[in-house]
C-alpha cells in the first residue's frame, strides 16, 4: 500500500517515418516503450497526431507527421507499513537479515504498489530503517530478484547503511588481497541450471548492460559495466547441474544472463530459460550465503538461508539430491 503524490509531466516530440506501420508499433520502437503501454497512453489522451488527439492505436503512421507523446512521469509514492509474514534471521540496532520469500518484490515500483519487502520491513522494524536509499527504499542496501529467494540485509540507520554499501563495491576493480576480502560483503547461491557443465568450475567475465533489442532485458554488451561471475559444481542430475555461484559483482540479473551466456539457463527462468529446460516449480535461484562486517563492532557475520522445500521439490525432480 503507497500514498500517492500529484502527478508530474513529461512530453517528448517523436519523429516517425511514414511507412505505413500502425501508428502504436512506430511510437514504442521510437520511445522504447512496449506497444500495450503505447496503447493506453493513446487511449487516455496522451499523443497528438498534427495537433490532434489520437486514441486509435491501430491508425497508419504517415509521412510527415509530428506525433507529441505525452507520458506520466512515474509517481512517487511513500510505502506504508503492512503486517505481512516476515522471517528476520537476526536483527540488532544497525541491521537486519531477512530471509525474502520467492515472488516478493523488494520495494515498491509500477505495477508493485504494496505487498513489497519494503512494506513488511516497515512493520517489523517500525522506525528504525535507513532514510539513504529515499522513500521507496527505506533500509534497502541491496536487491535481489522477485522470483529469487534468499537472503537480504537492511540497514537501520544511515551510518549502517553507508559502511554496508561500502562493502559492495565492485570486486572486479579490486585487488583481492586477504584484508581486502575480509571488507567485501560476499553472496554466494544456489542456482540449477539447465544441461551438464563439463568443467568442474569456472569463471564467466562479460560486461553486461540493457539489451538494445529487448528493455525489459539484460544482455552481455562489450560497452557494458565489468561483471564477473564465479561458478562450482555441487552435483549433477538429469541434464541439470546444481551449482554454488558467487559473485564478485552486482548487476540487474547477472547470474541469469552469464549462465545464459555459456548455454546453461537458470532452470524456470521465464526471461533468459531456453523454453526446453527441466520442469521445476520456480526460479531454481536462491540467496543461500551471505557474509559482510558488522558496521558497528566489525566483526564478520556470516548467514545461511537453507533451501526452500520447493526448491528441493525442484532438484528431487530432475535427480539432484541436495538439501543443504
Amino acid at each position: 500500500m503507497t500514498q500517492m503524490m500529484p502527478d508530474a509531466l513529461e512530453s517528448r516530440t517523436i519523429s516517425i517515418p511514414g511507412d505505413g506501420r500502425r501508428l502504436d508499433v512506430a511510437l514504442s520502437e521510437a520511445a522504447g516503450l512496449t506497444r500495450s503501454r503505447v496503447a493506453a497512453l493513446m487511449a487516455d489522451g496522451n499523443v497528438t497526431v498534427d495537433g490532434k488527439v489520437e486514441t486509435k492505436s491501430g491508425a497508419k503512421a504517415k509521412q510527415g507527421q509530428i506525433v507529441i507523446l505525452t507520458i506520466p512521469a512515474p509517481k512517487p509514492a511513500v510505502p506504508v507499513a503492512q503486517e505481512i509474514p516476515l522471517t528476520i534471521l537476526y536483527q540488532d540496532d544497525d541491521l537486519a537479515v531477512v530471509l525474502k520469500p520467492c515472488g516478493m518484490v523488494v520495494h515498491p515500483a509500477a505495477g508493485n504498489e504494496d505487498g513489497t519487502l519494503v512494506n513488511a520491513l516497515l512493520y517489523h522494524c517500525v522506525g528504525t530503517l535507513s532514510g539513504i536509499g529515499g522513500a521507496l527504499r527505506p533500509g534497502i542496501v541491496h536487491r535481489i530478484d522477485r522470483d529469487t529467494s534468499g537472503l537480504i540485509i537492511a540497514a537501520k540507520n544511515d551510518a549502517a547503511h553507508q559502511y554496508l554499501s561500502a562493502q559492495l563495491a565492485d570486486q572486479s576493480q579490486l585487488a583481492l588481497s586477504r584484508q581486502l576480502q575480509e571488507r567485501q560483503m560476499e553472496k554466494h547461491y544456489r542456482a540449477l541450471v539447465e544441461g551438464n557443465l563439463r568443467e568442474d568450475s569456472g569463471r564467466i567475465d562479460q560486461p553486461i548492460a540493457r539489451s538494445k533489442k529487448d528493455r525489459k532485458k539484460m544482455a552481455i554488451d562489450p560497452e557494458g559495466r565489468p561483471s564477473i561471475t564465479d561458478w562450482t559444481v555441487l552435483a549433477r542430475g538429469r541434464n541439470v547441474t546444481l551449482l554454488d555461484v558467487h559473485i564478485l559483482t552486482g548487476r540487474t540479473h547477472q547470474i541469469r544472463v552469464h549462465m545464459k551466456s555459456i548455454g546453461h539457463p537458470v532452470c524456470g527462468d521465464p526471461i533468459y530459460g531456453s523454453g526446453r529446460g527441466a520442469k521445476v516449480p520456480r526460479l531454481m535461484l536462491h540467496a543461500y550465503t551471505l557474509s559482510f562486517t558488522h558496521p558497528r563492532t566489525g566483526e564478520r557475520m556470516t548467514f545461511t538461508a537453507p533451501l526452500p522445500e520447493e526448491f528441493v521439490q525442484g532438484l528431487r525432480g530432475n535427480g539432484v539430491e541436495w538439501e543443504k
